[in-house]
């Protein structure tokens, strides 16, 4: 299994309070109001990094930490709220790495193709977007007029990871604990969508792979080779050694 260059992970923290899930969104706002201005910069530098790329082959490296640090920053705020629930402890107000239970971290790329800056955020990464708007949005429509009947019309899908998020939170609430199961569950698909996010962004030439890596920390290594036919006669013919 390759390491891919993003590493997203998750510490679910033990003793979650049952009821504090419904009141996190309020006590997020405030980080939710700086992440909106820390967001259009992203996109504005993000601009700036693709002409550099275009023209010398490299992302700066202050456009670069500085990006890295507001996607740290928004899953870190994501855990604590409706992408995971994972932790009780408050987000800090940093872009930097801190102590705290879910981390992100993206490896800087020493040369990125000049070619695949033009076409990977719009063409390539396509395929991976519609899986993205399964993962974070949900049918639903959105009108502010009324139907035959007079009645307002609002219907809004949640997506799957706010779905799970929610039954996990109704389980902590009625059971005191969240599944271990559901939130690596949850854990895979937050990591698919920034895996996405990074190479949309040209931070990495590296294709996001289809395949969902559940768990709270990232698979590392490739898995151990399978035996060839001869490895497995050889050992056949070997004698055992707990054998008289």
């Amino acid at each position: 299994m390759d390491t891919y260059p993003v590493r997203l992970e998750g510490r679910l923290d033990p003793g979650l309070s049952r009821w504090q899930w419904l009141v996190k969104w309020l006590l997020a706002i405030p980080h939710y109001v700086i992440l909106a201005f820390l967001w259009l910069a992203f996109a504005v530098l993000t601009v700036v990094a693709g002409f550099a790329i275009v023209f010398t082959g490299r992302y700066p490296r202050s456009i670069f930490a500085f990006n890295v640090g507001v996607m740290r920053w928004s899953w870190r705020v994501g855990y604590y709220t409706c992408s995971a629930l994972g932790t009780d402890r408050y987000p800090p107000f940093t872009l930097a790495a801190a102590d705290y239970p879910a981390s992100l971290d993206v490896a800087y790329p020493q040369r990125l193709s000049r070619g695949l800056a033009l076409v990977k955020w719009w063409l390539l990464a396509i395929p991976h977007y519609l899986v993205i708007v399964v993962f974070t949005s949900g049918p639903g429509r959105w009108t502010t007029g009324s139907d035959g009947s007079g009645e307002q019309i609002s219907q809004i899908g949640g997506g799957l990871i706010g779905i799970l998020v929610l039954i996990a939170a109704v389980v902590l609430a009625f059971t005191g604990r969240y599944p271990q199961s559901l939130f690596d569950l949850v854990i895979g698909l937050n990591r698919w969508c920034y895996r996405v996010l990074a190479y949309a962004a040209l931070m990495t030439d590296d294709y996001p792979p289809f395949r969902l890596d559940t768990g709270g920390s990232e698979p590392t290594g490739p898995p151990p080779a399978p035996f060839s036919l001869t490895e497995r006669g050889r050992l056949a013919t070997q004698p055992d050694p707990n054998r008289s």
